[in-house]
């Protein structure tokens, strides 16, 4: 599961590295050939929010296949897309069909003990979180070498193995919930309303995934200007960096399990304020935005994966529709942390930026103070 999630969740960055090819193909700018990059993020949105609760419906491993086969078909398109437009489509598609990632957590959640279920969540997150970032790495060698249409040909060619493996080795999993489509989406908010950890845990999200948009956002400013000077392809070598945080997931995870979730939020809040920290002295260091880097990923996946793992422990039959609100939410806090942080480099720069993320940390801390009782309302 957790080599599925980070192949297939690798789709929606792919693209990124690929931007200044595109553009010199089709003869356009790369401003709007960039515009890629937001319908494949718009797709997930829309995917995450529509196709998501259908897990709590139907069978779980019949729509991962589904979807798993239709993202191959989006990327067949992108790869034999004879105009930009066509392309922009295909993008959108391969945005709503890589969802997948959040089908097979839900699922996962469902099938290991309570007493584990942060260890297992942990385990496929890290392959999650590998596969964001390293993606870029991967696509920009492709690129560079074979071509940006032989990337899209090899991510559909792994889509289909990964269709195979799923077909083979996953379990069934039956929903419970029994109504409407309509009635399942207004259930959404519902959820919200009802379900106070929820709101918490995502409130604290939301404020987290800004910090890391922000970061990995104006990052590649002030390694491309003075003193650094890099290129796009060492730029991406820091994504490795990044994945070598992730082999942290699991024991996060792990942590949560024995000591209660919520500590371990606590804990990667702290982190992520740490690296900031860092971050503010390291504008001429390549070392400390290494070791930030570290600090800011583990962060990173200890509030993700520990509140996750709270959310999970809510209702068994509504886990999708948990999951949609969670990492939708999350997800709009990572692009307005990207806006949110190329603000503040205008307004003064890498300094600037450092500083804002901070008292976004400080907000995450707040929050995570002011609504102690929830802990022990709920027991999660």
């Amino acid at each position: 599961m957790a080599a599925c999630t980070g192949l297939i969740v690798a789709n929606l960055y792919y693209c990124q590295p690929l931007i200044v090819l595109i553009a010199n193909e089709f003869k356009i700018p790369e401003a709007s050939a960039g515009t890629i990059t937001y319908l494949t993020q718009a797709g997930y949105a829309i995917g995450l929010f529509f196709m998501v609760p259908l897990g709590d419906k139907i069978e779980r491993k019949k729509q991962i296949l589904m979807t798993t086969f239709a993202s191959v078909i989006a990327l067949i398109l992108a790869a034999t897309a004879k105009s930009f437009f066509l392309l922009q489509i295909a993008s959108l598609l391969i945005g709503i069909t890589s969802i997948v990632p959040q089908l097979i957590l839900p699922l996962a959640a469902s099938l290991c003990a309570p007493e584990q279920r942060g260890k297992v969540v942990g385990t496929i997150m890290s392959g999650l979180l590998v596969g964001i970032l390293l993606s870029r790495t991967l696509s920009g060698f492709i690129g560079q070498y074979l071509g940006w249409r032989s990337m899209f040909y090899i991510a559909s060619g792994i889509c289909l193995l990964i269709f195979f493996v799923i077909q083979n080795k996953f379990p069934v999993n039956k929903p419970q919930f029994k109504g409407s489509y309509g009635e399942l989406i207004k259930s959404l908010f519902t959820l919200i309303k009802t379900q106070p950890i929820l709101r918490e845990a995502t409130i604290i999200n939301v404020f987290s995934f800004a910090q890391f948009g922000a970061f990995w956002t104006t990052m590649v400013l002030l390694l491309s200007g003075e003193p650094f000077h890099y290129n796009s392809a060492t730029i991406g070598l820091f994504g490795i960096v990044g994945a070598s945080g992730a082999l942290a997931a699991p024991l996060v995870g792990k942590l949560g399990d024995k000591g209660g979730s919520r500590v371990a939020v606590g804990y990667g809040c702290l982190l992520i304020l740490i690296s900031f920290l860092v971050f503010y002295f390291s504008v001429e260091s390549v070392i400390g935005i290494a070791i930030g880097i570290v600090f800011i990923d583990i962060g990173i996946q200890g509030v993700h994966i520990s509140n996750q793992t709270r959310v999970y422990s809510l209702l068994p039959e509504a886990r999708n529709r948990l999951n949609t609100v969670f990492m939708s939410f999350s997800f709009l806090g990572t692009a307005a942390g990207s806006a949110y942080g190329l603000f503040l480099w205008k307004l003064g720069g890498w300094h600037a930026v450092t500083i804002g993320c901070v008292a976004l940390s400080v907000l995450s801390l707040l929050v995570y103070g002011l609504t102690y009782k929830v802990k022990s309302k709920n027991k999660v």
